[in-house]
């Protein structure tokens, strides 16, 4: 199985620093969600790069490679340059999470110039996966909305499933997070 992971944006979840408690918590719903997968036939996880979900995904995926060394990293970009206009610590973390990768590749290979680059990504996903897993939910819209819509259509006519962590399901991780801490 190949698994598109795409979620939240860090600034849209409020996460300015890697140490903020929100981004153990995220990792710790990716990992226990990752693991199911895995029981379902989890060969290779395909995310974006953006500075979020995406890349702490990436950093969740090479920690788990360690017990599990047989699941696959795929970042792919929709265009060429894509960090390219990002501060040096973004460019730097990028540049990091790149190298936990299995293979990067860009849908692209011409710099960012009209957003049907963002839509050919989208079809590349979904052309390219079996099946979403989004942390996201439709109540607390972010960036994350244009995934979500043409993932939810296409599922309509293929088989396509979908999995949405919300913030209920992110609040029952954070339950279970700080149980575990306690013992």
């Amino acid at each position: 199985m190949n698994l598109w992971v795409t979620g939240y944006r860090s600034y849209e979840l409020g996460v300015f620093d890697s140490r903020d408690k929100k981004v153990e918590v995220i990792k710790y719903a990716l990992q226990k969600k990752l693991l199911e997968k895995l029981d379902e036939g989890l060969e290779w996880v395909i995310t974006g790069a953006q500075m979020g979900i995406e890349q702490w995904t990436c950093e969740v995926v090479a920690e788990m490679k360690k017990e599990y060394p047989e699941l696959k990293l795929a970042i792919m970009m929709p265009y060429s340059k894509f960090a390219g206009n990002w501060n040096e610590a973004n460019q730097e973390s990028f540049s990091i999470r790149c190298s936990l990768a299995d293979f990067v590749g860009e849908v692209s290979k011409e710099k960012y110039k009209s957003p049907m680059q963002l839509k050919n990504y989208q079809n590349f996903m979904l052309d390219h996966t079996d099946q979403a897993m989004l942390i996201y939910d439709p109540e607390h819209e972010g960036k994350t909305k244009y995934d979500y819509e043409m993932i939810k259509k296409y599922g309509e006519q293929e088989d396509y499933p979908y999995d949405l962590v919300d913030m209920y399901q992110l609040q029952e991780f954070a339950e279970m997070y700080q149980e575990k801490d306690s013992f």
